[in-house]
């Protein structure tokens, strides 16, 4: 059986939307909607949009949540320069080490001494004190500094000239009590010797 309808049951049904739907058809005027309770308090208000230029106008002014957070942290944030923005870091030139030069290379026997002279004056005016590394020589000046090697243990040590002597056979170093220890001349008392004159 083939349904009709009239021109006036069709226009009633139209015209009762209204009543039926007043969310729908009062969409131009801001209305609350409410979907079956479930949403009951949130109420979304709908206004026209006219034209096409007020679409994208409302478009362009909703942000996402992420794009407002990142702002935010932008504009509270200093801007550090980046690495590839950053002066580059120069290693300090350091000075080269500069070592001695040998002027002359003498040997003999060395001796030592101490004890008995601890608190009197050496030949250079400087007291003489327990543990120093100097030494007396004949003729070397005084502040020449001398690197002492024990031939026989090949210890080594680097001694001031600050005193004359020693005046004792071929002996070619009259060592202070500190350099004597240092290169093992204590307990036998002389040993043979190579000595560097340092500049």
């Amino acid at each position: 059986m083939r349904a009709t309808f009239s021109l006036g049951v069709l226009t009633a049904l139209i015209s009762g939307a209204g009543s039926v739907f007043p969310a729908i058809a009062d969409v131009g005027r801001s209305t609350p909607l409410s979907l079956n309770g479930a949403l009951d308090g949130l109420s979304v208000d709908v206004a026209p949009v006219k034209g096409s230029s007020d679409l994208a106008l409302a478009s362009s002014s909703v942000q996402s949540p992420a794009v407002a957070i990142r702002q935010i942290e932008e504009s509270a944030t200093p801007a550090r320069p980046s690495l590839m923005q950053q002066a580059p870091i120069v290693p300090l030139a350091s000075a080269p080490v500069r070592l001695p030069e040998v002027a002359q290379v003498l040997s003999g026997q060395a001796s030592w001494y101490g004890p008995g002279f601890f608190g009197n004056r050496t030949a250079s005016g400087e007291v003489f004190r327990p543990g120093t590394l100097t030494a007396a020589h004949r003729t070397l000046p005084f502040g020449t500094k001398v690197r002492v090697t024990n031939l026989s243990n090949g210890r080594s040590a680097v001694v001031r000239i600050n005193d004359r002597g020693p005046f004792h056979g071929n002996r070619v170093i009259d060592l202070a009590h500190g350099a004597a220890r240092d290169l093992g001349v204590v307990a036998s008392g002389v040993a043979s010797v190579k000595l560097e004159v340092l500049r």
